[in-house]
């Protein structure tokens, strides 16, 4: 078989040129647990009183946090998605919850979230009506700001439907000034550059500016294929979005369905340790009161989680292809290097990775000690520049590693960024 190696081109990776929001929120990336992937708009509790969106579902999810260590973890946020409110306002002009799946009210939820040392994040949508048809906030961003103000919500997830693309920009610029006129501390999630990748090239030192993360691509399933279109997208703008990233303000390739149906456990490796390379937010949607041992283990893996939160807070990205490996890294703090190593194949059994391949092992110069997280925990001691150490990866599946250099400084590789020429350069280089 042919052995062909895409040479990915250097480039210096500017410094982000806006500030992040300032509210003080998303320092690291977000992690918590989200509705929409798993449970979508099932209102009909009279059928499905355990699964339908309502105060009793946010609460469960809340109790088994605390319960089942999600909390401990570091996962902290409990969000609403969409089909929460009443199909109509109040007679001030306010959002309301549907009365009978949340008698209580947000604020009562909000304040029993809290009660577990937990954080309320609530939807709401940019245009006048929400993606599944319930009241916008187009003409009420500062009733609705302060309406999540007063019911104490700590995150607010802003949709895009309903809303003249070239008039998503300023609705999220306007919903931004809103929330920080409140006073309150609500962590805004915006998916501004998803609505305007279709028409133009969004200006993300406009939504860094304003929002706290962002959705760039499409709505994630609960499929390989779906998972695999997202870092596609990803890589092959990489040089777009990587350098908005920061803290203060993280790209947002969507949930995680680790623990669902549609994927085997060597793809949710991947997308654990894809989402820690990018920086991602880890907003998990499945169900936390049933899910298989494997996949909680993997959710609450804390050194992929260290890789997901590390305070240097650089995002990674796609740095080689190699003979159906593609290879990701992400500089940390302590002048480490994360690196992913993904099997796109899908067929046969494990194969093995050189992993002097991987762009940034030239920090291993002299030696360096290199730690493997993912599939199995393994030190794998002092290794040189040119160690012949093959790594196993499984089909669909990521080894995940971190590389502690002995003897030399990747400060430089903070300031390098990898640029995707293997169109222009398929097969110049071979192994």
């Amino acid at each position: 078989m042919c052995r062909s190696v895409c040479v990915l081109a250097l480039l210096v990776l500017i410094s982000p040129t806006a500030e992040a929001l300032d509210n003080g929120l998303a320092l690291k990336p977000t992690m918590g647990w989200l509705h929409w992937e798993r449970f979508m708009c099932n209102i009909d509790c009279d059928k499905d009183p355990n699964n339908c969106i309502s105060e009793r579902l946010y609460m469960q999810m809340a109790d088994v946090m605390v319960k089942e260590g999600w909390k401990e973890a570091g996962y902290e946020y409990v969000c609403i998605d969409d089909c929460w409110p009443s199909h109509q306002r109040d007679a001030q002009g306010r959002l309301q919850a549907d009365p009978k799946r949340f008698p209580g009210g947000i604020k009562k939820l909000a304040d029993y979230v809290h009660s577990k040392g937990l954080k309320l994040g609530i939807y709401a949508d940019v245009g006048k009506n929400t993606c599944a048809g319930y009241p916008g906030s187009l003409g009420y961003y500062e009733t609705d700001a302060q309406t999540f103000a007063d019911w104490d919500v700590d995150l607010l997830k802003f949709d895009g439907c309903y809303m003249d693309w070239t008039l998503v920009g300023e609705g999220y610029v306007n919903m931004s000034k809103a929330l920080n006129k409140t006073g309150s501390s609500i962590l805004y999630s915006c998916e501004w550059p998803l609505y305007e990748w279709k028409f133009k090239q969004p200006n993300y030192t406009a939504i860094r500016e304003a929002c706290n993360h962002w959705r760039n691509f499409a709505d994630v399933y609960d499929s390989w294929s779906s998972v695999k279109s997202i870092l596609e997208w990803t890589a092959s703008h990489q040089d777009i979005i990587v350098p908005a990233a920061g803290p203060g303000g993280w790209n947002d390739p969507d949930m995680l369905v680790i623990g669902n149906f549609g994927l085997s456990h060597a793809q949710q490796e991947s997308q654990m340790a894809l989402w820690a390379i990018m920086a991602a937010p880890l907003l998990m949607s499945n169900d936390l009161r049933d899910i298989c041992p494997r996949s909680k283990e993997l959710l609450q893996n804390r050194h992929i989680i260290a890789i997901s939160q590390d305070p240097l807070g650089k995002q990674g990205y796609r740095t080689a292809k190699v003979d159906s490996f593609e290879v990701w890294e992400r500089t940390l703090s302590q002048n480490r290097l994360a690196i992913a190593v993904l099997n796109q194949q899908e067929i046969g059994g494990p194969r093995g990775f050189v992993i002097r391949a991987a762009p940034g092992w030239k920090i291993c110069n002299p030696q360096c000690e290199v730690t493997q997280i993912l599939p199995q925990y393994k030190e794998l001691g002092v290794q040189t520049l040119h160690t012949k150490m093959v790594v196993s990866v499984n089909p669909s599946g990521t080894t995940l590693l971190t590389v502690t250099p002995i003897g030399s400084d990747i400060t430089g590789l903070n300031k390098l960024y990898w640029r995707d020429l293997s169109v222009k350069r398929k097969h110049t280089t071979t192994l």
